[in-house]
């Protein structure tokens, strides 16, 4: 493995340090949120990055004047200890050794720990005040943000155009959604929502934008009064002169730093939804402080959209079959060159890999961007989970070594993800035995049958138990929800360890996605993306919506069961007959030899 270059952070750590003193701080939180506390956020508002280097889309630091820690998940335990200097940071893992227990043990009786308000959702400000007061220290929320004050080169806040989304796509107008969140918010005893999610934002007001990449949906803040009226605040450069085909009756437009000032004013004597996980703590307490009450609960808005409509679930299932095709231009292309590239010394790297997907995904008109950084990872770069190919860490792809590709991508009809795993030479029995298990685990959750009532939690061991067979697991999910031509990382709906108190309902659109990582050597996942739907007899099922064939060279066939076979020939069959028409010559005999059946006859 290439190690990455490391930032430079002693400075920014030092010059933070030394705006402590200047505040009459000890400690400082810096979360890798933004005032969206959303997974992705502009260059702006990457602070986690500029102060400690680390490239990830999670994680939260803490620097105190004499010590610092970073917590990553699963997912980056890797990654970090590349891109960190671990003389500043101690690594502590996200979830078992969270921030909030950190503080309960590590801070001194007397300390004071500061925070901006706008970035820490209600759920971390809270737990983190009973930790640092139970230490006999003191939670101190900051006027601004100091890491900002130190920032010297800092970049400028995001101006990306905001388009209209058409019903066409949409499926529903922003006024019936207006009566869904209104009955909603009603049904809940709260008089107005302040909804800061910009995914959520841009799917009630059938808007797209394009502030960070991989996110079509422009950052701004909606104020929404059951009474049906809407308060859009956006910077108003964003939009088109002409708003002819914006659906903005009985919206209102105001600039987004006017949020906690218009939340105040609207706050006497009545009742606040706010989302706890999801919303910035400083919103509840400038409600409670202007004499109303906050009532924290998930957004109405993330509850409404989780379920698709017909028209969404009809594009996603084009947009796939679009997605499909360049997934198999690429593997088509990446096995007639990979070997002989490698023989003639030239061999492909990660990064052009990377760059050939989207060159594939670009042939079709409604492809925007990628819905997310592609994991293009081989050898020991698979083994990190979000590892993102750079022109220093960039390695060839040899047939010596396993190769794993996750990536997908945002069309005008939907948004796609998928993960497979290659070798283009046989593998050892240690990268067998552990391909056949995730392969194994992803067949038992794709034709998995389950009662309706069921949870994300519930089902998360059948993609697991294959490994787990061998003393084997991984740290990451094994699903989460997708949006529509929106994030492509959609709560709340999810499989994991962790329970999730969502019930699985038809519409839903989740991934599956077990895997096995082995630090150093080889990581391997199979995912797809699926919907759910209705089954017989009061149960459901996944129905797949990605069409990419598995491939079958890894996995040991024989340790198979005749249902695992029959359900990969099936599979391989629905993703032949979708592509019928769709591909080159050449491209569709590679895909008629990559589904052939197993099952003779």
């Amino acid at each position: 493995m290439t190690p990455k270059t490391r930032p430079q952070t002693a400075g920014p750590v030092a010059a933070l340090r030394a705006r402590l003193a200047e505040e009459g701080l000890d400690g400082y939180v810096i979360p890798r949120f933004d005032e969206h506390q959303g997974e992705y956020c502009a260059a702006h508002d990457n602070r986690l990055a500029h102060v400690t280097g680390f490239s990830g889309s999670a994680g939260v630091a803490i620097v105190m004047r004499d010590r610092a820690a970073i917590f990553v998940d699963g997912r980056y335990q890797v990654q970090v200890r590349e891109e960190i200097d671990q003389d500043l940071f101690s690594i502590e893992h996200f979830y078992d050794a969270p921030l909030k227990d950190w503080l309960a043990k590590n801070l001194r009786s007397g300390e004071r720990v500061g925070f901006n308000a706008m970035l820490l959702p209600s759920t971390w400000d809270a737990d983190c005040r009973i930790s640092v007061e139970a230490a006999g220290g003191h939670w101190v929320p900051v006027s601004g943000d100091l890491v900002d004050a130190i920032w010297a080169d800092q970049p400028e806040r995001p101006l990306g155009k905001i388009m209209a989304f058409p019903l066409s796509h949409a499926g529903e107008t922003v006024a019936e959604k207006k009566g869904r969140i209104a009955a909603m918010l009603a049904k809940e005893g709260a008089d107005f929502l302040v909804e800061t999610q910009p995914d959520n934002i841009a799917w009630f007001l059938n808007v797209r934008g394009s502030d960070v990449a991989f996110n079509p949906m422009p950052q701004s803040f909606l104020i929404f009064d059951r009474a049906g009226t809407a308060e859009w605040l956006v910077d108003h450069r964003k939009l088109p002169n002409d708003l002819a085909d914006f659906e903005l009756d009985g919206v209102t437009m105001a600039a987004p730093e006017t949020l906690i000032e218009r939340a105040r004013a609207a706050a006497p004597g009545r009742t606040l939804l706010l989302d706890p996980a999801f919303a910035p703590s400083a919103v509840a307490h400038a409600v409670r402080s202007a004499g109303g009450t906050v009532r924290l609960a998930r957004s109405p808005v993330t509850l409404a959209k989780m379920v698709k409509n017909p028209v969404e679930l009809a594009g996603f299932r084009d947009c796939h079959r679009l997605d499909g095709a360049a997934w198999i231009r690429f593997f088509a292309w990446l096995e007639r060159h990979a070997v002989e590239r490698e023989a003639g010394g030239r061999p492909i790297t990660e990064l052009e890999a990377e760059e050939r997907i989207l060159a594939f995904r670009q042939m079709s008109e409604i492809f925007v961007e990628p819905s997310f950084r592609s994991i293009s990872a081989a050898a020991g770069h698979a083994a990190m989970c979000h590892y993102a190919a750079s022109a220093v860490s960039s390695a060839p792809i040899s047939a010596k070594s396993v190769y794993l590709l996750d990536s997908g991508g945002q069309y005008l009809s939907g948004t796609t993800d998928a993960t497979r795993t290659t070798a283009f030479a046989p593998v050892g029995e240690d990268v067998r035995r552990s391909y056949t298990a995730v392969l194994k685990g992803f067949i038992s959750m794709m034709s998995l049958k389950f009662p309706v009532g069921t949870c994300g939690h519930q089902v998360d061991a059948f993609a697991r138990r294959p490994l787990w067979d061998l003393g084997l697991d991984y740290d990451h999910g094994t699903g989460h929800g997708v949006g529509h031509f929106l994030s492509v990382h959609e709560q709340p709906q999810r499989f994991d360890r962790r329970i999730n108190e969502i019930v699985l309902a038809p519409g839903m659109v989740t991934t599956i996605e077990p895997g096995y990582y082995k630090a150093g050597e080889y990581g391997i996942r199979i995912e797809n993306q699926v919907e759910v739907v209705a089954d017989t007899d009061g149960f459901l099922r996944f129905r797949t919506l990605t069409l990419v064939p598995i491939d079958l060279r890894l996995a040991d066939l024989g340790s198979l069961t005749e249902a695992e076979r029959h359900w990969l020939d099936v599979y391989h069959a629905e993703v032949a007959a979708a592509m019928d028409g769709l591909l080159e010559p050449e491209v569709a005999d590679w895909l008629a030899a990559r589904t052939t059946p197993i099952i003779a006859g």
